[in-house]
């Protein structure tokens, strides 16, 4: 769906207190997740404005979207 929100907090609502401490304790997640928020904020604003970009430029966005959020989610699993 498009302009569809997906930040940690929106798609991992059972971890929110782990996000919270990761955010606080570890920096390389911390570092990660504000890219991975950033990066899903341009998406969303590309989408609604009708993709101003290519198809490629859109795909490599996403792709580099999902490796932050599988990063972020092992990370997650392995602090709890």
């Amino acid at each position: 769906m498009l302009g569809e929100e997906h930040s940690l907090t929106n798609d991992f609502p059972d971890h929110l207190n782990t996000i919270a401490e990761l955010n606080e304790s570890d920096t390389e997640f911390a570092k990660k997740a504000d890219k991975y928020d950033k990066l899903d904020k341009e998406i969303r604003v590309l989408e609604l404005k009708d993709a101003p970009i290519s198809d490629e430029q859109m795909h490599q966005l996403k792709y580099d979207r999902s490796e932050l959020k599988d990063w972020l989610y092992q990370r997650l699993l392995q602090a709890e």
